[in-house]
Formats: C-alpha cells, sequence, structure tokens
C-alpha cells in the first residue's frame, strides 16, 4: 500500500507540485513505467504499459494492475494540502489486459479524517480492474 506522506521527523510534507514529482521520479514508479498523466487535489490518472509485466498466461500481472491502481490512489490523495496514507483497499480484477493501461483515481468521500477514494483500471474502453482505497490523514 501507499507510504506517500510520511516524512522524517521535523520536515514538512513536500507541496502538491513537488509530491507529484517525487511520485514520477520514485524508484517503484520508475521500475514499472508508470507515467502520472494529469494529477491535482483529489484526482489523478496514471499510465503504464504492459509489456514486461505479464504473468505465465501473456496477461498484465495483477500486482501490476494493483501496483498502478494504488500510485494513483497515493498520488490523489497527496496532491493537496493536506497528507495521507492508506488504510485500506481492496481491488476487484474485471479482465485480463496486455496493452496500455491508465488509471483514474477520483476522491469519492471525504470526513476530515479519512478520504475513501475509487480507482477504475481501464485499456482503452475496457474496465480491467476496480479499486477502492482510504486514506488517513497525517499531516494538516
Amino acid at each position: 500500500m501507499t507510504g506517500a506522506g510520511k516524512t522524517p521527523a521535523g520536515e514538512r510534507p513536500a507541496s502538491g507540485r513537488d509530491q507529484i514529482a517525487a511520485f514520477e521520479d520514485s524508484e517503484f514508479g520508475r521500475l514499472l513505467g508508470l507515467h502520472i498523466a494529469e494529477a491535482r487535489d483529489g484526482y489523478a490518472r496514471v499510465e503504464m504499459d504492459c509489456s514486461g509485466k505479464c504473468n505465465p498466461h501473456g496477461v498484465a500481472h495483477g500486482g501490476a494492475i494493483f501496483s498502478l491502481a494504488d500510485h494513483a490512489f497515493g498520488i490523489a490523495s497527496n496532491c493537496g494540502k493536506d497528507h495521507h496514507t492508506a488504510v485500506s483497499v481492496h481491488i476487484q480484477y474485471i479482465a485480463p489486459a496486455r496493452g496500455r493501461l491508465s488509471a483514474v483515481a477520483e476522491r469519492i468521500a471525504s470526513n476530515g479524517t479519512c478520504e475513501t477514494y475509487r480507482v477504475v483500471v481501464t485499456e482503452g474502453d475496457r474496465t480491467v480492474a476496480l479499486f477502492d482505497g482510504v486514506a488517513f490523514r497525517v499531516s494538516p
């Protein structure tokens, strides 16, 4: 799960733009070839090519799809003035995928302490997975 928003003692979390740059340049994001196409407070769209991330059946590995969705969730929940960490996530795989995937994360609820996000992973017009995440506010 995304651990974004954690900072060393005494340091303030990065601004929204700095946080987006940090996600874009993260080691894990680079490893999987994740690219942030769009991001703002409560919203992110992240893309990934499935090449090199397939299981023995020749389709995208579930872990790669999960990582794409989780990355979008982390970005959407950390672009604003508050920073969050994931406390609960769930993914439902709908269909196999082989090509370029897009994960769109949107905040669907907030109570001031926790925010709920829905992430839809698609390949073109086809839904590949649905991901729901709850993020806990760790800083104002």
